[in-house]
C-alpha cells in the first residue's frame, strides 16, 4: 500500500516538475511587452515553486509540515493561474497551462480537505 502512495506522490512531482517546465518553454516564446516581461518573472517564479514545495512536502518531517507545504503548492499554482490571466498571448499553451494550474489546485485542495475533515 505505501509503494502505491509512494508511486502517486511521485507522479505529482513529475507532474508539477512539468508543469513548470512547460510554463518556462512559454515564457520564452511570449512576445516582448513590459507587462509579458514582469508577469512572466512572477509566472516562473510561482509554477517552479509549485514544484519545489511539493518536493519538499514529501520529504518533510511531520504530518504538520506536509500539509503546510501542499497548501503552499495549492496557493502558487493559484498565483500561477493569475499571471497566466494576465499575460498577453492567445495561445492554445496558455489556456492549457491555465487549466493545469486549475487542476493542480483542485488536487491540492482534495488532500488539503481529505486531512481537514473530522
Amino acid at each position: 500500500m505505501s509503494e502505491i502512495k509512494n508511486s502517486k506522490h511521485y507522479d505529482l512531482e513529475e507532474r508539477t516538475f512539468l508543469f513548470a517546465k512547460r510554463v518556462k518553454d512559454f515564457i520564452t516564446r511570449l512576445p516582448r511587452s513590459l507587462s509579458n516581461i514582469e508577469y512572466g518573472k512572477q509566472l516562473l517564479r510561482s509554477s517552479g515553486s509549485v514544484a519545489a514545495n511539493y518536493i519538499e512536502a514529501n520529504e518533510s518531517f511531520s504530518k504538520k509540515d506536509y500539509y503546510m507545504r501542499v497548501k503552499i503548492c495549492r496557493k502558487e499554482a493559484k498565483e500561477s493561474r493569475l499571471w497566466l490571466r494576465l499575460i498577453n498571448s492567445k495561445s492554445n499553451t496558455e489556456s492549457e497551462l491555465i487549466n493545469e494550474a486549475s487542476e493542480l489546485m483542485r488536487i491540492f485542495g482534495s488532500i488539503i480537505t481529505k486531512n481537514t475533515k473530522p
